[in-house]
């Protein structure tokens, strides 16, 4: 189990960013869908742990630490978060490609 979930990828093209995190669990995510792309904190009070965790503050979260972590958010408001060793540059790389801003 601790294999299956040791890490996350994330890739980012020009139309939408995937996040995998596990063998079963893919997310792609049109980039004309999101609304912002921010730096959270996922800790433990608002998660209750890594992994796949619905949020205290009804985000979703691929969780992997307790540090920072990118927050994105949708046209319907839904936030969704994931852990990032580099939470500022995911950030800026999807700005960019974006068309929200």
């Amino acid at each position: 189990m601790y294999w299956n979930y040791r890490g996350l990828k994330i890739t980012l093209t020009n139309n939408q960013i995937e996040v995998v995190y596990g063998i079963f669990n893919h997310k792609k995510i049109p980039l004309n869908t999101i609304t912002s792309c921010d730096i959270t904190k996922a800790n433990f009070r608002t998660y209750g742990g890594v992994g796949i965790r619905f949020g205290t503050d009804g985000s979703w979260a691929y969780n992997t630490d307790f540090g920072e972590a990118v927050k994105l958010t949708f046209q319907d408001g839904r936030p969704f978060v994931f852990s990032t060793r580099n939470p500022q540059k995911v950030c800026d790389l999807i700005n960019k490609l974006s068309n929200y801003k």
